[in-house]
């Protein structure tokens, strides 16, 4: 995530190998590798799918929230399915990442499980977009350094 435009530009180098054919498209092929070797590095994302998937395993019967599961029938709203229930995009109305002075007012809920309540998964770096990230995040929780 240091770089996310780095997965457009060698999508694009696959696309050109496949319209344009060798040896043609080696030149965007050479621009990937570019792309990726000069790309600052970071296995944030690949530590927190690891972590995600671990976590699945382990609690994949743990219930849902109750106020986060459809509640398409009277029974279902009877046992509180919903009650409670805040939408996020009310709360995150004007919200940008690359602006890290207007975070959201609010943490808006708790969507995991409560056996995973408060934990976190992706903890970006500190180089290339990840940084700018971070940040956003810090300033989200309250966390500013």
């Amino acid at each position: 995530m240091t770089r996310p435009q780095a997965l457009v530009v060698c999508m694009a180098a696959q696309q050109a190998i496949h319209f344009v054919g060798l040896p043609e498209a080696n030149l965007a092929l050479a621009q990937a590798v570019v792309h990726l070797a000069i790309a600052p590095k970071s296995n944030a994302l690949y530590e927190a799918y690891s972590r995600v998937q671990e976590d699945v395993q382990k609690t994949r019967n743990d219930p849902v929230p109750l106020w986060i599961r459809n509640a398409p029938t009277q029974l279902m709203k009877d046992l509180d399915y919903g009650k409670d229930y805040k939408y996020a995009h009310d709360y995150y109305k004007d919200m940008q990442i690359d602006d890290p002075e207007r975070p959201p007012a609010v943490q808006v809920q708790e969507y995991l499980p409560e056996s995973l309540k408060g934990r976190r998964y992706y903890e970006p770096g500190h180089q290339g977009k990840e940084a700018s990230i971070k940040k956003w995040l810090e300033k989200r929780r309250g966390e500013e350094s």
